[in-house]
C-alpha cells in the first residue's frame, strides 16, 4: 500500500487502505454529488473528505 492509498485514523490509530474506507455523505453545505467523506471501517471515524470528479 502506497502512502497515497493509505489513510490514518486518529480515533483508533489504524492505517486504512483508501479502498477499504466507508464512503458516506458529507456534512454541512458541501454538495453530496461532488464530495464524499471517507470513514474508518473499524470505528467509523472520519478519515478524509474528497472531491468526486465527473466520470
Amino acid at each position: 500500500m502506497t502512502s497515497e492509498d493509505a489513510l490514518h485514523c486518529d480515533t483508533c490509530p489504524k492505517t486504512v487502505a483508501r479502498g477499504d474506507a466507508i464512503r458516506t455523505e458529507t456534512y454541512g453545505d458541501l454538495d453530496a454529488d461532488r464530495w464524499q467523506t471517507l470513514c474508518c471501517p473499524t470505528c467509523g471515524g472520519r478519515l478524509k473528505t474528497v472531491f468526486v470528479r465527473d466520470e
